[in-house]
């Protein structure tokens, strides 16, 4: 981790660096004669250590989120062992942020459990016509004493194959306008009634799929925000999302990591106008990572705001040039694939696998967690003030729209 992660940024006061710090040392001597990691990651949680800018009580001390990477360094510094979120990208990255801003207090019991991997998360949001107009989604939840039955069918939900829980949009009112009618859940994965059945890609693996519900139960009291009010609360998750996917990767990771550490290994292929074609991706690459720190800060003060929209478009252009000029690097050295099988990844980091797997993979960036022209609809309309496409649903019952 680079000294430019773990500096405390300007203006984060000195009682919250030595919270984290009395909270790090509280922590480790718990944990002195813990051999379990999962063990220990339920030391870091009680201790405020999961995601610090939480509330006490929730994985946090209440600080900056700006203190995030101070905070894993220091945990680092004491020895401790700390989960990897892309084992569990959805809770982390969706789920944790969407419970923690609406959840009850029963419901926030579940950020331990994201946080120690005891519980992996999927999102079960787009539907075969419900992608990119998500606020469409046809999957009906009917209440039925204290539970609801849902019924409908999803798509493109990564590793729901291993969830344990979703994060689910279903609509509840079919007789109000398609924003108005919808409700949010977290549903058991493991329960009959859910079928999950495999997507293959043209990576040759199969990492998302397409899942059915036929009555399948989720009590009330997994419902998360008020009846109705699911579009405020999937938005909560749309945002949290998109700063996820877009608000970088620390100096020297992520795809700019592996295409330098590549450039300095191998001088067979290099030229000056794959030098100069990587110094600008390293630049974009430094702009979306000091933008993402900016980002996190907004995230956590529960000011999301359009940056993340843009971020998220930034990082998928990113992220396709320079898997291109990754292959262009390497030559015929770059054309060599491990495997066209199908099967279930377990692994869904781009930065340790195949080159020709990263090239593939990452023409997906431009339409998972909302299609790049979709992003820029919303930042014309939202930032820019530009004016919005005609629509004929507005104001129109869900029932009443042709579909």
């Amino acid at each position: 981790m680079s000294s430019s992660d773990t500096a405390v940024p300007s203006g984060d006061t000195t009682a919250d660096t030595e919270a984290i710090d009395a909270a790090v040392s509280a922590a480790a001597a718990a944990a002195r004669d813990l051999t379990d990691d999962a063990a220990v990651w339920g030391v870091l949680y009680d201790h405020g250590l999961a995601w610090v800018d939480f509330p006490r009580g929730s994985g946090g001390l209440g600080v900056s989120g700006s203190l995030r990477g101070y905070a894993r360094a220091a945990i680092e510094g004491a020895g401790l062992s700390q989960p990897d979120p892309g084992r569990n990208t959805i809770g982390f990255g969706m789920a944790a942020p969407t419970i923690v801003v609406h959840g009850t207090d029963d419901q926030r019991k579940l950020l331990r459990d994201i946080f120690t991997l005891d519980r992996i998360f999927c999102q079960l949001f787009s539907e075969p016509g419900a992608g990119s107009d998500l606020a469409a989604v046809a999957t009906r939840a009917v209440r039925d004493g204290d539970d609801w039955r849902v019924t409908g069918q999803k798509v493109w939900t990564s590793g729901a194959q291993n969830a344990d829980i979703a994060i689910l949009v279903t609509r509840t009112d079919p007789d109000v306008p398609k924003h108005k009618g919808l409700t949010y859940f977290l549903i058991d994965m493991k329960q009959p009634g859910i079928e999950t059945r495999g997507l293959r890609q043209i990576t040759g693996e199969s990492e998302f799929n397409e899942v059915f519900l036929d009555d399948a139960v989720v009590p009330d009291s997994r419902r998360l925000g008020d009846v109705g009010e699911g579009w405020r609360v999937a938005n909560t998750t749309l945002n949290s999302e998109r700063v996820s996917i877009g608000s970088g990767a620390p100096r020297e990771g992520g795809m700019i990591g592996v295409v330098a550490s590549a450039w300095r290994s191998s001088t067979k292929y290099r030229s000056p106008v794959l030098r100069d074609e990587l110094l600008g991706h390293w630049v974009d690459a430094e702009v979306q990572r000091t933008s993402g720190v900016l980002l996190n800060q907004k995230l956590a003060a529960g000011r999301p705001g359009p940056e993340g929209s843009g971020a998220k478009v930034a990082f998928s252009r990113t992220a396709q040039a320079l898997s291109d000029l990754d292959l262009r690097m390497r030559g015929v050295d770059g054309l060599r694939y491990d495997s066209w099988e199908d099967r279930r990844p377990t692994d869904y980091s781009m930065t340790g696998r195949n080159p020709v797997y990263r090239y593939l993979r990452a023409k997906g960036n431009s339409i998972e967690g909302g299609t790049t022209e979709i992003i820029l609809n919303i930042i014309a309309e939202k930032v820019l003030g530009l004016p919005g496409e005609h629509r004929t649903d507005k104001d129109v019952p869900f029932k009443d729209m042709p579909r």
